[in-house]
Parts: structure tokens; C-alpha cells; sequence
């Protein structure tokens, strides 16, 4: 008997030893944890990692931890100059102290690759997903984790050039990256947005969930790439694309939650309750949304603190609504802005819209009522014009860390400015000067003819219509006119411009983790 067992003992070990081998029987497969490989197999695992992706791209304008932050794609370039500043965006009007160990260019470049990593893992994961997850819901998220890619990888390209061109997902620790000629890294910027766009959804599908990525955000930012290349035909192509769905219109009446109240219809589509396309803005393209009291549905975006002086610090001026809430000033419009830009009748320039009259709001004041006359410092941050769109007040946060305003990403206002800079690039001046009509006319202002339309005049109107929502100096990098039009109009705020300053370092903390293998960006 025991001879027996002895033989099946020997035969079972045998057997197992033949079974791992041939079918991995020891190879670990722990279905509780949470990685790629268990949880992005159905629908609701490649949900929920998309939700974790938006969440990394919403970091890019709602980091906290320096409030300057956002002052760097303003500052330094025609449109702010410095109020209270934090610190992390000091370099960016003194260029003399931009150097490889620049906090914010590595905060930018962190963000970048971390969107791109999470990125790569799903476009990854859904390529050999199983059979059971439907190939058009594959092609549909596959297509917006491309799109969030590209808009990364632009931009990178536009602050930095050559940057790393990494399409896996890391798997582990790299010392050898290296940078991808430009050329490259647009080309593949180009294949990603175009493949994409056939398969996203158009944004009136009912299926589509708000605030996600629809096939006019992937037109819109490849129009923008175009540009960038110089491939103007192909840019003017995309903005007609959008503009003549019919499924985007300017808004030109009063809606909303604010209707019967003073204001206009341009300052409405800013106003919370307002700037989604379900509540009324037919005009919004992409937004990145924020709710308030949503588990996960804020941040602590400092815009508000950025663009809104600190009003309440003179006294007899106490906190409101009326008044945006709580700013800090860290920036404040440049003169040029302030005095120079506007036509009296633009509604773009209305007391809804960019506020130049405080007074005085506490009752207690023996100056209540009367108007705030600033002396001063008082006009550097505390009382000083200043833009509307991210005005915010929360009655149970009167210190108002965050905004918990809904971040405009493109709308159709700005499809209008890239098809005319597509047009005037391609020598159709009276094209352009139509394209830009359509929002003077909107706006109020007086018509412009062929002949008043330049590159400049373009980015002009790009201030009038976009200030404190485009990237501005994105739009001056991209149209390699930052050192001209900062010097010329807002070069007593700034110092230390010179060309070299139109890209970024590329961060010394990376190269350094690479043992050099990254090169510098000339003059750093």
C-alpha cells in the first residue's frame, strides 16, 4: 500500500510540474488588485480609467500647490503684468531668472507626461481588450485617450520643441530618453488627432455624457496643430468643419440663470449655471466641469486669486458677489489691455465684462456709495480693472480658496479667430476680415475691411475675445510673435526678453535622471 501512494505522489508532482510549465499554473492573476490588466477588460474598468485621465488633465489649470502657476501663460507676454505675485511665476516677466531649474517648467513637463502615460494605458489596454468589450466602444475610447495624447504632447511641442515621443506605457524606471526631433512628434500628433476624429461622436449624440470628448474638440485643437506646421489649407478646412455642422452657434441673447438680471448675453455664457452647453452655451466646444458639493467634482483652481484684485483690502470695501468674491491680484491687466485695446462700444469692454469702477460696498463706511478713487500701489492689486469671467462667490466659503468655475477650453468664438488667421495666412485677407466680423458683429464693434487685417490685428482680436481664457502664451509661441508684441506693448513689465525665452528649459531634474541623455534648449 504504501508502495502506492508513493507512486501517485511521484506521479502527482510529475504532473504538476508539467502543467505549470505548459500552462503557466503558477503564474499570479490577484483579481482584487487594481491594475491595466484586471481592471481594463469591460466597459466600466476603461470608465473609470478615463475618469482618472480627465481627472490628470483637469490638474493642468486647478493646480494649487504655487497659485502662480497660471500666471506663467499670462505674465510676460502683452496682455498682465505683476500684482501680488507668489513666486513660481516671477521668471516669466524677468526673464534674467529663467534657468533649467525653473519650477514651473517642470511642473508643466510633469503634467504632460503623466496625461501621456495614462493615456498610452488605455489606448494599450483597449487594443487587446477581450472580444466581450464591443470594437466600436474600443475605437471610441481609444479615440479620446489619443486626443487627450495629442493635446499633451502640443503642448509640449509648443513650449519645449523637441521633446521625448513615448507611445507604451511605462513599465518601469528609464535613464536613456532622449528628444524627438520636432517634425516627428507633429507628425505624430497629426496621426493621432486624425485617426481619432472619425471615431468620436458628434456632440449632439444623446449618448454622449457631458464634458466629454466629442469629434469638434479634436477639429478644433487639430486646426490649431495646422497652424502651428504651417499647413494653413488643412487648418482653414477643420474650422469650416465645425462651423458649418450647425452644431455650435454664438451666443447673441440673454439666457440662463442670471436673464432677468443686468448683464449681457456675451458675460452670460460665464456665469455658473450657464457655460455648459445643456444649461443654454451653444457656443461652448470643450469644457473642463467642476461641481460644487460632488464628491470629487472641485478642485482648488486659483484663477479666481490670479485675475481678481484684492478689492476688499482697502477699507470700507467688504467681500461680494457683485465683486467676483475673494482675489488676491497675483497679475493685473497690462496697459495696453486696460487703455489701448477696446472701442467704447465693444460689448466685449462692458462694466459686465471687464470692470473698471469699484465703490465703496460696507455700510458701516462714512464713504459708502461713494466711488473708489485708487492712489497708489492700490492700482497694482487692489483696485485695478479687471476681467469678469472668473468671477465665483460661495456663500459658505467667503475666504474662497478655489473656483469652482467650469474651465472653457475652445469654444466656437475661437474657431472664428483660427479660421481667420488660416485665411490671412493663405493671402485671403477679405475672407479673414468676414470670419472676424462675425464677432465684431456679435460684440457690437465697428466692421473691419481686407485692409485692416494683419497677423497682429488677428492676435488683437484674440485678446478682445479670449482674455483670461486662451493661453496666451501658448498663442504668442505658436505664432512666434512673443518677444515682439511683449516688448512692444507691455516691455515695461518685463525683462531679460530675448529669443532664446521662447522655449522652455527643458527641466535639469529630468535631464539629470536621464545622465544628460536629454539635450538643453539653447541659452539654458
Amino acid at each position: 500500500m504504501k508502495r502506492i501512494i508513493i507512486s501517485f505522489l511521484g506521479l502527482l508532482t510529475v504532473a504538476q510540474l508539467l502543467s505549470s510549465c505548459k500552462d503557466t499554473f503558477l503564474d499570479e492573476n490577484p483579481k482584487s488588485l487594481y491594475t491595466p490588466q484586471t481592471s481594463l477588460v469591460d466597459s466600466l474598468g476603461f470608465e473609470a480609467g478615463m475618469a482618472g485621465l480627465m481627472s490628470v488633465v483637469r490638474e493642468q489649470y486647478t493646480y494649487d500647490a504655487r497659485q502662480g502657476l497660471l500666471g506663467t501663460m499670462q505674465l510676460g507676454t502683452d496682455v498682465c503684468i505683476p500684482g501680488s505675485p507668489e513666486g513660481v511665476e516671477v521668471p516669466y516677466y524677468n526673464y534674467n531668472l529663467l534657468n533649467s531649474q525653473d519650477a514651473a517648467a517642470s511642473i508643466w513637463w510633469s503634467w504632460a507626461y503623466r496625461t501621456i502615460n495614462n493615456a498610452n494605458v488605455i489606448i494599450q489596454q483597449a487594443s487587446i481588450a477581450p472580444a466581450t468589450v464591443r470594437q466600436g466602444y474600443k475605437n471610441r475610447i481609444t479615440a479620446e485617450a489619443k486626443f487627450y495624447r495629442a493635446y499633451a504632447y502640443n503642448f509640449l511641442a509648443t513650449l519645449y520643441g523637441d521633446v521625448p515621443l513615448i507611445d507604451q506605457p511605462a513599465t518601469g524606471p528609464r535613464n536613456d530618453y532622449t528628444r524627438t526631433p520636432l517634425a516627428e512628434v507633429n507628425t505624430f500628433i497629426i496621426n493621432d488627432l486624425t485617426s481619432s476624429i472619425p471615431n468620436l461622436s458628434l456632440v449632439n449624440n444623446p449618448k454622449l455624457a457631458s464634458g466629454r470628448i466629442h469629434r469638434a474638440v479634436a477639429q478644433q485643437l487639430l486646426a490649431e496643430v495646422y497652424l502651428r506646421t504651417g499647413q494653413n489649407n488643412l487648418a482653414e478646412q477643420q474650422c469650416q468643419a465645425i462651423i458649418s455642422s450647425g452644431l455650435f452657434k454664438l451666443i447673441t441673447a440673454r439666457y440662463g440663470v442670471r436673464s432677468g438680471q443686468p448683464g449681457d448675453y456675451y458675460s452670460d455664457m460665464f456665469v455658473v449655471g450657464n457655460q455648459r452647453r445643456s444649461q443654454g452655451n451653444t457656443e461652448l466646444i470643450w469644457g473642463i466641469e467642476q461641481q460644487l458639493n460632488i464628491p470629487g467634482g472641485t478642485t482648488s483652481a486659483q484663477q479666481r486669486r490670479m485675475w481678481i484684485p484684492g478689492y476688499y483690502g482697502i477699507s470700507g470695501m467688504l467681500v461680494a458677489d457683485s465683486l467676483g468674491g475673494r482675489g488676491i491680484g497675483r497679475m493685473r491687466l497690462s496697459n495696453w489691455v486696460d487703455y489701448r485695446l477696446f472701442a467704447a462700444n465693444d460689448i466685449r469692454n462692458s462694466k459686465y465684462n471687464l470692470r473698471r469702477r469699484f465703490y465703496y460696498n460696507d455700510p458701516k463706511s462714512a464713504n459708502y456709495g461713494k466711488r473708489v478713487i485708487a492712489t497708489g500701489s492700490d492700482t497694482l492689486f487692489r483696485i485695478t480693472p479687471y476681467i469678469t469671467k472668473w468671477a465665483m462667490y460661495d456663500p459658505a466659503d467667503e475666504f474662497g480658496y478655489g473656483t469652482i468655475k467650469d474651465i472653457p477650453m475652445m469654444r466656437l468664438g475661437e474657431t472664428y479667430l483660427l479660421l481667420a488667421e488660416a485665411q490671412f495666412k493663405q493671402g485671403n485677407l477679405a475672407g479673414a476680415a468676414a470670419s472676424i466680423n462675425v464677432l465684431r458683429t456679435r460684440a457690437k464693434a465697428d466692421q473691419v475691411t481686407a485692409g485692416d487685417i494683419t497677423l497682429n490685428f488677428i492676435l488683437d482680436e484674440r485678446t478682445r475675445e479670449l482674455i483670461g481664457e486662451e493661453q496666451r502664451r501658448l498663442t504668442l509661441v505658436r505664432t512666434g510673435t512673443l518677444v515682439e508684441r511683449t516688448t512692444r506693448l507691455n516691455g515695461a513689465s518685463v525683462s531679460g526678453l530675448t529669443q532664446k525665452n521662447v522655449l522652455l528649459p527643458i527641466p535639469q531634474t529630468e535631464r539629470d535622471l536621464n545622465n544628460g541623455a536629454l539635450s538643453q534648449n539653447p541659452g539654458y
